[in-house]
């Protein structure tokens, strides 16, 4: 799998196109994107992974700061250009923009969702995945079957 970290230019790419989407919080979450890409690093895509290198946490929110603005737009267009959208809500975190980003690509068939029980936002994640018809898991083994056979199997 070629592997395309924030905010690197998406050039290349070749589908499955997997976004790494969940629970960073200012790179306090543990990383579990870099799992995630050992996990996949036999098959053929690409990995979108919005946790840079190079996180400055006192960078302001803001649309006129360049390197928040970069950030997130790197992160919606590859989130809109992407195949798979992965999506991991750490339980010891609140992760109110993965929260966002669920309800943003509920709709768009991309979503494979590993929400562990003690998550607390749980009820809604598990609400939202239903009515949307979202895969979700909150056993990791599962999820990660699950995520192989997606990818495996991408435009079959």
């Amino acid at each position: 799998m070629l592997v395309i970290p924030a905010p690197q230019p998406i050039t290349n790419a070749i589908s499955p196109k997997v976004f790494l989407a969940g629970s960073i919080d200012q790179d306090t979450a543990v990383n579990w994107q870099s799992s995630i890409i050992n996990f996949l690093c036999g098959n053929t895509g690409t990995i979108l992974n919005p946790r840079r290198a190079h996180w400055d946490p006192s960078w302001e929110q803001k649309i006129e700061n360049p390197d928040f603005y970069a950030q997130v737009t790197w992160e919606l267009n590859s989130l809109d250009n992407s195949d798979i959208i992965v999506m991991y809500f750490d339980a010891n975190s609140k992760s109110p923009i993965s929260l966002l980003e669920l309800g943003l690509y509920a709709s768009s068939g991309k979503l494979i969702v590993y929400c562990p029980d003690g998550y607390w936002r749980k009820g809604n994640v598990d609400i939202v995945c239903e009515k949307y018809n979202i895969p979700e898991f909150s056993d990791l083994g599962a999820f990660l079957d699950a995520l192989k056979l997606k990818v495996e199997h991408f435009g079959m």
